[in-house]
């Protein structure tokens, strides 16, 4: 269909060194010499290539190499990627260049020679910097090995984000908080702090069927990620985004873009492509069509993205949803007695307890397409 031009440009690699025992993306872990790799970085050397010349790639502003673990694939397979991209596209230093890597295969020269290619954003795979956690997560990398990413990373990277997780069965308050801190006194700009969610079929999942594992607590995931924002914010940072935080300026434009009804597209096993015109938003990952709205569907799914992120939408902009969702206002006004948002200086915003009941706070404004 005619759509309105890709803003975001995501691209998965789905290998990893081994699999976590919480993980449910769709990747899988190979040799570093496998070359299922060489095959598979060739053909999306040829889907971006194709999509250049389709014209789909003149209007990125963001782009995100995912995975999996991006950094896996090594320098070789990575630099045919960033060249097919600087060929391929404007990958000036105006666009976000995102990449995820895991500390145990990032080196010194994938750092230097990745950023001279383009990409200026690293995402490095934390979790936790308490062996014994990353021991029960299964990650292939030590506490000190996560250091040295981090500090590697900063050699060329000023902008660099480390995620992090709560809620772990067998992490402890005191644990979680010292790695809190350990990200802040590394100088990141950025942390995402996720709680541990247990994903059907997974290790963890069978795990906790057996009684072999705790099932995580939600009040303890709660509290940690209260003692996350306390700490990060009384350091300088700000929660944009239900899980992000960041310093001023450091704002993850491609993560904001999925919340802003940016219209995205996706490359790779599994990735998802999101494209839409003024009458219709689809989208299609694997080539199947996953989501096919209506304009009204479009307007309330807006209004719900938009709660992800700390601004919320204005008033202005509910009233204007009315046209299509009727029930907008006085939905919002609820939501506001429920304590699940708040009205300041014209704008609606998730509380705390809102962003702790994102289901209740997501399905409301859902529920309101008819």
């Amino acid at each position: 269909m005619p759509h309105d031009p890709y803003k975001a440009l995501y691209i998965h690699i789905p290998f990893c060194v081994k699999r976590c025992g919480y993980c449910d993306f769709c990747t899988s872990a190979v040799a570093k010499d496998s070359p299922v790799m060489d095959e598979y970085v060739e053909d999306l050397v040829m889907q971006i290539r194709r999509k250049s010349k389709e014209g789909e790639l003149g209007a990125i502003e963001t782009v995100y190499i995912g995975g999996g673990t991006p950094s896996h694939l090594g320098l070789s397979r990575l630099s045919s990627l960033l060249y097919a991209l600087s060929l391929s596209m404007h990958l000036t230093p105006e666009v976000e260049c995102t990449m995820e890597a895991n500390p145990e295969s990032l080196t010194e020269r994938m750092v230097r020679d990745i950023w001279a290619m383009g990409v200026n954003r690293l995402s490095i795979g934390v979790q936790s910097f308490d062996d014994e956690v990353l021991a029960i997560l299964g990650r292939a990398h030590s506490a000190r090995d996560a250091v040295a990413a981090v500090q590697m990373a900063k050699e060329r990277f000023e902008n660099v984000s480390v995620d992090l997780m709560a809620g772990i069965p067998g992490q402890t308050a005191e644990s979680f908080v010292a790695s809190v801190r350990t990200a802040i006194d590394l100088g990141v700009k950025h942390v995402s702090v996720y709680p541990l969610a247990i994903e059907p079929g997974t290790p963890f999942d069978k795990a906790i069927l057996k009684g072999w594992m705790e099932e995580p607590d939600e009040d303890v995931e709660a509290d940690m990620m209260e003692m996350a924002g306390r700490i990060l914010e009384e350091a300088g940072f700000h929660r944009y985004e239900v899980a992000n935080y960041a310093l001023p300026g450091f704002e993850s434009r491609h993560n904001s873009s999925y919340w802003s009804g940016v219209p995205y597209l996706g490359l790779g096993r599994s990735a998802t492509t999101m494209t839409q015109n003024a009458q219709r938003r689809m989208r299609v990952c694997d080539g199947q069509v996953t989501d096919d709205l209506n304009p009204a569907q479009m307007r309330a799914e807006d209004l719900m993205l938009a709660m992800r992120m700390a601004r919320g939408v204005t008033e202005a902009q509910v009233e204007e949803a009315a046209r299509l969702l009727p029930a907008a206002p006085s939905a919002f006004a609820q939501l506001e007695e429920l304590g699940l948002v708040v009205c300041e200086e014209g704008r609606f915003k998730p509380t705390e307890r809102g962003w702790l009941c994102g289901n209740e706070l997501y399905g409301r404004i859902l529920d309101l397409a008819p």
